[in-house]
């Protein structure tokens, strides 16, 4: 059934077609997205990535083997249509091209198909599962191709402004050398090389550094990137990352200003959004403090408050041994919240922080008959006054606390928070609230290999101030780090850092966490070595292209902006990625698979 396009060229893309064309001859190429045959009239909605235009098939205007033809058409078919254009009568105010219609003088079928595994549509019931098995037919949807044309946009004006900038685009490894040091690699046999493995990049970070040695002085790329962790809604095994390094800084500032250029100009030229001339900066410590995350959604209130020092000494042993022990007593004062919520789902929040590693959640509701909470009898009245006046207590207000080590608080009560929001619509998912989240701390410590671990990778350079006091030798845990975070509605839209340029300083940094010199030479021997031939100071910064996409097109589901994304355990549910190989292919990379 299908037929060669012959002499036909497309002249209009389906949804770009406008009134002011009506008179004109038009071709039009798409598919059939719907079909209504009205005996001696089929009317045919044809898409394709710019919208759809309405073709009319009249049994009196074309000859009966035409219209015959017109009949057999259905759903998906892949059609050109020549026809003149008119104004429509039943005009359809949803679409750009409402207004008018093409009339066909004639048309070819370039390709039938099957009926659909399910109805491409919008509001299709379809399985996710269903969906990216067929994800090709899936992306027909307006909503998809709006996205992706949304992506293109994105990366030709990153592009235009970067090159604006001086930064040249290069293009870094995917194979390279494994350097575990953060998420697990992804490793890529050598066949020439028996028992030996390639790793793709977790983002082209030692590469960039490299070029700012090598004399490029300012660089950026559009990188892939690999990291073998645990997928969430907002993460994927292979991403995208807007990457770039500048010689000749020694200031955050340096770097934060050409990365905020950009992401103005992103979300203006994109969806004519304007940010704030000065964005905010927030230290790590105090976006902690109020907020339980160095990631902060500040788009409503619901913030931390420390009630330690108020209840050391009370007669709850919980609050009294958590802060002997060095941990905190913090609390959420969710305003308004007493009338809302029933023991059964005050009870469910104390599962849910649970899922947080606290031990559980204590709380006091202050209602209109009084006082209600299960830890009052072990508080004296003063402790529950000054309690109340710390969180701006009010009737009608629920406060939530959690006693535990620092990061067990922050992180159970800086869910609560969002939950709690989420719950009570107290986002206002129209707004775009961005801000820096500034000195980060350099290192944690890691309770599994029992030693200290770089906050964001080894590479980055601590707080002037506090190496020039030693802390890197006596409170390593407690040095910051030129590190910044732009954080755009409570998402990690990028990061970076002023990395360290001095190799004694580097060799220092190894040391602290714990590699001998053997063990760095082994690892990162091409890399600091390098740093014997002229380092400048330089920074940088990448942003994650799939997140961004995905903050513009106000979704909260990465997936919806790559093409052809994985599922919860990696696996590729269209292509059936990851599959089996050859046993020749294994004998080839000296590999023996072990199933057990």
């Amino acid at each position: 059934m299908a037929e060669f396009l012959g002499n036909l060229k497309r002249t209009k893309y389906c949804g770009q077609i406008r009134e002011s064309e009506i008179g004109q001859q038009l071709t039009v190429m798409g598919w059939v997205a719907k079909r209504r045959n009205l005996g001696s009239l089929v009317f045919v909605d044809l898409r394709d990535r710019t919208g759809i235009i309405q073709v009319v098939f009249d049994q009196s205007e074309t000859s009966e083997e035409n219209f015959a033809k017109a009949e057999s058409i259905r759903s998906e078919y892949v059609l050109a249509v020549v026809g003149k254009l008119r104004q429509r009568q039943s005009i359809n105010p949803n679409i750009p091209t409402g207004t008018v219609e093409l009339v066909a003088s004639e048309f070819k079928i370039l390709s039938d198909a099957e009926t659909t595994p399910f109805v491409i549509d919008e509001n299709s019931t379809a399985s996710e599962a269903l969906r990216l098995k067929y994800r090709y037919l899936d992306l027909r949807n307006a909503s998809y191709q709006e996205r992706f044309k949304l992506r293109s946009d994105v990366c030709r004006i990153i592009r235009n402004y970067m090159c604006e900038n001086d930064f040249l685009e290069i293009e870094t490894p995917f194979l390279g050398k494994s350097t575990p040091e953060g998420a697990r690699d992804y490793l890529v046999p050598s066949r020439v090389h028996p028992g030996s493995f390639y790793a793709l990049p977790q983002s082209p970070q030692l590469y960039k550094q490299l070029l700012m040695i090598s004399g490029f002085d300012r660089y950026f790329q559009i990188a892939r990137c690999f990291r073998d962790e645990d997928l969430r809604a907002n993460r994927q095994p292979e991403f995208t990352q807007v990457d770039m390094e500048m010689s000749f800084v020694d200031s955050e500032e340096d770097v934060m200003a050409i990365a905020e250029g950009l992401i103005r100009k992103v979300f203006k030229e994109t969806i004519n959004y304007e940010l704030p001339e000065n964005i905010r900066r927030m230290t790590w410590q105090e976006a902690m403090d109020r907020f339980g995350s160095d990631k902060p959604d500040t788009r409503f209130g619901l913030e931390l408050v420390n009630v330690s020092d108020i209840v050391k000494d009370c007669s709850f042993q919980v609050f009294t041994n958590t802060v002997a022990n060095g941990g905190s007593v913090r609390l959420i004062n969710a305003k308004g919240f007493a009338s809302k919520l029933s023991r059964r789902d005050i009870d469910a929040l104390g599962e849910f922080v649970k899922t947080y590693r606290a031990k559980g959640l204590a709380w006091m509701a202050l209602k209109e008959e009084g006082l209600q909470s299960p830890i009052a009898k072990f508080l004296s009245e003063e402790t529950v006054n000054s309690i109340l006046g710390r969180a701006n207590a009010e009737k009608g207000d629920i406060l939530f606390f959690v006693a535990d080590k620092n990061e067990t608080v922050y992180a159970s009560l800086g869910a609560l928070r969002l939950h709690l929001a989420e719950k009570a619509g107290l986002i206002n998912h129209d707004e775009y609230d961005i801000l820096w989240v500034t000195q980060f701390p350099m290192l944690e410590w890691d309770e599994e290999e029992n030693r200290p671990v770089a906050v964001h990778h080894p590479f980055t350079s601590p707080n002037t101030e506090d190496y020039q006091a030693g802390l890197l030798d006596t409170a390593p845990l407690s040095v910051r780090a030129k590190a910044y975070d732009l954080v755009i509605n409570g998402q990690e839209a990028g990061g970076g850092s002023i990395r360290i340029h001095s190799r004694d300083m580097q060799k220092k940094m190894f040391n602290v966490l714990g590699f001998t010199d053997e063990q760095i030479e082994e690892r990162f021997g091409f890399f600091v070595n390098a740093f014997n031939y002229g380092t400048p100071p330089h920074g940088g910064l990448a942003f994650g292209l799939d997140r961004l996409v995905m903050l513009l097109s106000k979704t909260d589901n990465i997936k919806d902006v790559i093409a052809f994304p994985k599922v919860q355990n990696a696996s590729d549910l269209m292509t059936e990625a990851p599959a089996p190989v050859e046993e020749k292919q294994l004998r080839e990379l000296c590999i023996n698979v072990d199933e057990q």
